[in-house]
């Protein structure tokens, strides 16, 4: 953000030099010399004249030799003139004029980007997470234009999303909620989206993330573990309940994925700090026993879930393994055998990953009454996506399994399908 208002006070000054400095050394005593220069010429060239008629018979010696005096008496007077003039360098009314530019280009500049653009637009990364880069237009004209462009085709996302973040900006946080609730059910499998979702959620509520917030956060977690939005949110969510443990287990993940030596790393470094003292207040011995959890965690937690639970394993064809990059991403889903298509429990890694061993169960839900135990078979699904989109796309490498009932273990899916 510094080095933003950096670069606009040198583009700034850059152009009060271009504009300003012409019109302060466009002083009169240039312009005399310059009308003394022109005079002389213009006298040279009638001397000249007057020899030229002299040779060709025109001019008599005597009249000839009165005419060279006379232009002779007239440059005396034009030194004469130009020596007379006062040392003082005269006042020049360009000067007021580079003065008052040098004033109003600034002001100007300044009042136009607060009208037509985005102050925000550089705030700390931490409010924002790691959501998408599409912005958002200003002003209501703007968000006219996208609802309207919404409401002529409701599936397309880069539009919604646009429209999403425009309402906040706007402060409509309960238009930007609907938004989003349109968005999470077009893109259900992008943590960004549902972390987005949660901001917008907790402003509508009265700036709390009690409640529907969390559920929504708790789903960008499920997604992406490292969503920065995400674990944000969910330290944030902790401080706000009390639940100083959580917001310190997120936190210090979330500092884990910054620079050691950003902004926003010292930020969180701030919260946690803040977070250690509260719980270090808490009475009955937690304190101690809590951040002995944080700074040792136990080797392996227990596994959520119960019956629902599907365990195994994921390989890639070795015939496919160079169309692949260790980036890419590997979705890993549960969905119904019949039925719709949405993930009953989703997974996300990267070809790195590969062979994997996974689970799938019902904390991994993407809605409430869309989990593995509600239905009798389902089939799991394995994606690998160069645009990190769970949403099939032609390229995509894919495997799957037979329908399978829930609580099976040991399901072996093969990534050797090229989606067309």
């Amino acid at each position: 953000m510094t080095l933003f208002w950096i670069i606009c006070a040198a583009l700034i000054v850059i152009a009060i030099l271009f504009v300003a400095l012409p019109l302060w050394r466009g002083t009169a005593k240039n312009n005399d010399v310059v009308r003394d220069a022109a005079n002389l010429e213009i006298l040279r060239d009638q001397i000249n004249e007057m020899d030229v008629d002299l040779k060709n018979g025109l001019l008599t010696p005597e009249l000839h030799e009165q005419g060279k005096r006379e232009l002779q008496s007239r440059v005396l007077e034009e030194v004469s003139e130009s020596a007379a003039t006062p040392t003082a360098t005269p006042s020049n009314p360009y000067k007021r004029l580079a003065i008052v530019l040098s004033v109003l280009l600034p002001i100007m500049a300044g009042g136009l980007y607060t009208q037509v653009g985005n102050p925000n637009a550089f705030s700390d990364r931490m409010a924002h997470g790691d959501t998408s880069d599409i912005g958002a237009p200003h002003g209501e004209a703007g968000i006219a234009a996208l609802e309207i462009k919404v409401d002529a085709n409701p599936e397309d996302g880069e539009s919604l999303v646009m429209l999403a973040r425009a309402y906040m900006d706007a402060n409509r946080y309960s238009e930007s909620v609907q938004a989003f609730e349109k968005l999470s059910k077009l893109v259900p499998d992008e943590a960004w989206v549902w972390a987005d979702y949660a901001d917008a959620q907790a402003m509508a509520q009265g700036q709390t993330l009690k409640g529907k917030p969390t559920d929504l956060i708790n789903k960008a977690l499920a997604l992406d573990p490292d969503s920065m939005k995400g674990l944000a949110l969910a330290g944030s969510a902790g401080m706000e309940r009390g639940d100083f443990v959580s917001a310190i287990k997120h936190w210090e993940r979330l500092r884990s994925l910054l620079p050691a030596d950003s902004e926003d790393g010292k930020m969180i470094d701030s919260g946690l700090d803040e977070a250690r003292q509260m719980l270090s207040h808490i009475k009955g011995g937690k304190p101690p026993m809590a951040l002995e959890e944080i700074n040792n965690p136990p080797a392996k937690a227990a596994a959520v879930g119960g019956a629902e639970r599907i365990t195994g394993t994921v390989s890639l064809s070795p015939a496919l393994k160079g169309k692949v990059s260790p980036d890419d991403t590997v979705f890993v889903l549960a969905r119904a055998a019949e039925g719709p298509k949405m993930p009953l429990a989703i997974l996300r890694k990267q070809v790195r990953d590969l062979p994997l061993t996974f689970e799938l169960n019902d904390s991994m839900a993407m809605q409430p009454q869309m989990k593995l135990s509600a239905f009798d078979k389902v089939i799991v699904v394995s994606r690998i996506s160069k645009s990190g989109m769970a949403m099939p796309e032609a390229g995509d490498i894919q495997g799957m399994s037979q329908p399978l009932r829930p609580g099976t273990k040991g399901v072996n899916v093969k990534l050797d399908q090229i989606v067309n």
